[in-house]
């Protein structure tokens, strides 16, 4: 008996030690979530002694409806390789932001549901856990959640691997100013976007508005003067900008690309042919001019602003159509009313912006009427001149929707035609020898050889307004086969929805990816194919790459889906992909970038 009771002791002792041991799970796992900022929660667990938690359990879960709001990003600790499982062996902590995936106001609770499991170093595997929160979120100061953003209702891995980032410390031109809007004063806002626009300005996509409001100021004629010339130019810059202004709004808040939806072939057609029909009347063909009723009415009412409503039409849907290409401080502008839905200070923004890439149309229409010559032939010419550049736009636009060959035969009516007008064919008149007549006869000799050339290289096929006749002397050209093969064009892999996407990001597993986003109507886009793609170092570089372009021309549902889910808001866009087909993040290009930086980027990655 007296053994038995010994024993018993020793045993109870015996417990009782390996008890102490181990922690309680209360004292080995201490977890804790805190709301900050009203849109980021924090979650932390602190672990005991000799405790550590395994990655693969950690899970944030959401088990109920939410209604809309979703983690829009969850950054973690590092892990570690500890016994062949990857563990953590310090204190764990995670950041949740918070994203709505719609306009969302007032208050909601929200409940988070934190998984968990971990070990002891002594010996003891705890059993898995779970720790729930409710928190009250005033939805109205969460960020709009863009493409990127995941489900909430999914439950999310918090230890996911993040996507890579191209170099540390890189972020992207738009998201750099995308930061300049949020943390910026209003002042710094609207000076730097009046900056952007003026650089802007210089893109070709503005370009085409010169001779369209060049034409309206030398349409007004001989009663023109500097004063009307500049209300004019500054009625059409406004309308341009509101337009700009009242698109980029409407894209932030609800993801469409109004512009691409003004690349239709009918809009296309429908506004060459007013083109067409304004510079026909440069030809003196005919005058346009308010009918009378409505001239008497204005003049009665004191009003001499006759043409202004026009302008202003025509300033508004040439912002729409004219300049439909995506460049870094517009899709800045769209990116930070998408995630914020502050649509007044992004407006704000956007006009500005707008204002900027105005500014050299204004000088230029002013100066129109501040030099406008006299009336008499010089006055003739000019509005030749101006007809002749319109009938230009008109061609411009329907290459968007025509082959390149129909195009370059197009531009050889147009050149012919402008050969014949200057008398290309007409006896030099004797009376006239220092007249320059002769400096204008062989000027209309050359344009018309070169209108031919285009249209013999359109009927054969040729696509290059540069090389009319590539078609024929490719064929023969003597080369070695590396500058053959220099010659040719970057050849891409076309693709116009997100499942032909996965499936190139799937066959191409240990390569990188390079996607471009494409349209016929996007300006930008010619000059990364003429300019950018053809520069010899750059295409070397590209040949790193998988190459697949997304052709967003026809703006079909597939294809919005396909810009919404990298939460692009139109061509151009470059964006990468690593060798595990996962999205490069900080690399993304929006907008035209010339050859050097591009090499340069192309080299980091």
């Amino acid at each position: 008996m007296r053994y038995t009771v010994i024993l018993f002791l020793f045993l109870t002792t015996l417990y009782g030690s390996w008890q102490n041991a181990f922690l309680p799970p209360e004292e080995a796992f201490k977890a804790s979530a805190e709301l900050k900022n009203g849109s980021r929660i924090e979650v932390d667990i602190k672990l005991g002694k000799d405790i550590y938690l395994y990655e693969e359990s950690l899970k944030l879960i959401d088990p109920v409806d939410n209604d809309g709001i979703v983690f829009k990003k969850i950054s973690t600790s590092e892990s570690v390789d500890h016994h062949d499982e990857k563990v953590y062996l310090e204190d764990f902590h995670a950041t949740v932001e918070l994203a709505k995936e719609k306009a969302l106001s007032g208050h909601k609770e929200i409940e988070l549901q934190l998984s968990f499991q971990g070990c002891s170093e002594k010996g003891l595997c705890y059993e898995p856990m779970t720790e729930k929160y409710t928190f009250s979120i005033d939805v109205s100061r969460l960020p709009m959640a863009s493409g990127g953003a995941m489900a909430a209702d999914a439950g999310q891995d918090l230890n996911e691997e993040q996507p890579p980032v191209a170099e540390k410390g890189m972020v992207s031109e738009t998201d750099e100013i995308t930061r300049i809007i949020k943390e910026g004063s209003i002042a710094i806002i609207l000076l730097s976007f009046l900056g952007f626009g003026l650089l802007l300005s210089l893109t070709p996509c503005i370009f085409p508005m010169i001779p369209i409001l060049s034409s309206v100021i030398v349409a007004q004629g001989k009663g023109i003067t500097t004063r009307k010339a500049f209300m004019l130019s500054l009625t059409y810059v406004l309308a341009m900008s509101v337009a700009y202004t009242l698109a980029g709004v409407l894209a932030g808040l609800f993801g469409a690309n109004l512009q691409a939806a003004f690349q239709t072939p009918w809009v296309i057609i429908l506004f060459s042919i007013i083109f067409v029909v304004l510079s026909l009347s440069m030809f003196d063909l005919y005058e346009l001019q308010i009918p009378s009723f409505i001239q008497s009415k204005l003049n009665k009412a004191g009003e001499a602003r006759s043409g202004y409503i026009g302008v202003a039409i025509m300033g508004f849907l040439s912002a729409l159509i004219v300049g439909p290409c995506i460049a870094a401080p517009l899709a800045g502008a769209l990116v930070y009313i998408g995630q914020t839905g502050d649509a007044l200070l992004g407006g704000m923004a956007l006009f500005s912006l707008s204002i900027g890439m105005g500014v050299p149309l204004l000088l230029i229409g002013t100066s129109a009427g501040r030099f406008m010559p006299k009336p008499g032939p010089w006055m003739d010419m000019v509005k030749f001149i101006f007809g002749i550049m319109l009938l230009g736009v008109a061609i411009w636009f329907l290459s968007r929707i025509v082959s390149p060959s129909q195009a370059m035969i197009l531009w050889s009516f147009l050149l012919i035609y402008t050969a014949v007008s200057l008398g290309a064919f007409e006896p030099l008149r004797k009376e006239c020898d220092r007249c320059g007549q002769s400096v204008k006869k062989a000027l209309a000799i050359l344009i018309f050889i070169y209108g031919t050339s285009l249209f013999i290289g359109g009927l054969a096929g040729s696509e290059n307004l540069f090389r009319p006749f590539e078609k024929f002397t490719s064929g023969y050209t003597v080369a070695s086969g590396a500058a053959v093969q220099a010659e040719k064009k970057i050849s891409f892999r076309k693709i116009h929805s997100i499942s032909e996407l996965d499936k190139i990001i799937e066959i191409s597993k240990g390569k990188k990816i390079l996607l471009d986003f494409y349209a016929d109507w996007c300006t930008s886009c010619q000059e990364y194919e003429h300019i950018t793609f053809a520069d010899p170092a750059v295409k070397a570089k590209m040949a790193e790459f998988v190459l697949v372009q997304a052709d967003v021309t026809v703006n079909t549902e597939e294809e919005k889906a396909l810009t919404k889910k990298f939460g692009l808001f139109g061509p151009p866009a470059i964006i990468f992909f690593d060798e595990n087909g996962r999205k490069i993040e900080g690399a993304d290009i929006i907008g035209y970038q010339p050859p050097e930086p591009f090499l340069q980027l192309l080299e980091r990655l």
